[in-house]
């Protein structure tokens, strides 16, 4: 028999900007809950927070990725190296999919700045591309998931930057950004459009995301007086710039 859940979509009307709240279930389990309006179709997507996003234990493991890990070097072990080990494609859809409830999961994660856990589901996934690129069975199963790079590395990188951010170590986020960035440069190219459009936007969000974290990121002794040094000369007074670069040269490489 089904439940009618008009009363609490009416208690939760729906607002993009608190669609997403976290709560606890009655089983004990934190989950997150998404309020979903399209139109005619009113709902509510509910997802566990840690765990299998679907709170399912496939073949008893946590994740399927770590029951065809285990079969791996099961099998390893069983004939002395892994090059006989291969992903079938029904074990392949089995991967995918878990990897898109994850993906979904961390979108939400991302909107409630859980950013912990953003890190902790963005590395799963890249371990899970790597782990189907390596053994797929299917040239099209080994590929499927690789245009899909650029995307996971800006996430994963703005969710460590700004967990550094909230450390007050500006410095180190800005680096997180500009790996981030110069991994999707180094990418091999995916001949697929999504992998191109990816590159291109995660690029662009990096570089927001970096003018963002420079605004927060106090200014150092030497940027201080390199400011004033281009006001100074812009008001043509070039004893005191004189002066700035003087104190310019006399700091130390790591002044601050």
């Amino acid at each position: 028999m089904g439940q009618d859940i008009g009363d609490i979509l009416q208690a939760w009307e729906f607002d993009p900007g608190t669609n997403v709240r976290r709560i606890w279930g009655d089983d004990g389990i934190r989950k997150l809950q998404v309020r979903v309006d399209q139109g005619a179709f009113q709902g509510i997507l509910q997802i566990n927070l840690d765990g299998r996003p679907d709170g399912k234990r496939p073949y008893g493991y946590d994740y399927v990725l770590d029951y065809y890990r285990h079969a791996a070097e099961t099998y390893q072990q069983k004939h002395g190296d892994e090059a006989g080990f291969a992903l079938n494609q029904g074990a392949c859809k089995e991967l995918f999919d878990e990897s898109a409830r994850v993906y979904g999961r961390y979108t939400f994660l991302l909107q409630v700045k859980d950013y912990e856990r953003v890190v902790e589901d963005t590395e799963r996934n890249m371990a899970l591309f790597r782990f189907v690129n390596k053994y797929a069975d299917e040239r099209q199963d080994k590929l499927n998931l690789e245009k899909w790079w650029p995307y996971i590395l800006r996430i994963h990188a703005t969710a460590k930057a700004m967990l550094t951010l909230k450390k007050e170590e500006y410095q180190q986020a800005l680096d997180v950004v500009q790996e981030a960035r110069e991994q999707i440069g180094a990418l091999d190219e995916v001949d697929a459009e999504e992998f191109f459009h990816e590159r291109e936007r995660s690029q662009q969000a990096l570089d927001e995301l970096e003018a963002e974290l420079k605004q927060h990121k106090p200014m150092s002794q030497r940027e201080l007086l390199e400011q004033e040094l281009s006001e100074v000369i812009a008001q043509e007074n070039y004893e005191r710039a004189a002066a700035i670069r003087d104190e310019i040269q006399g700091l130390p490489d790591s002044s601050i």
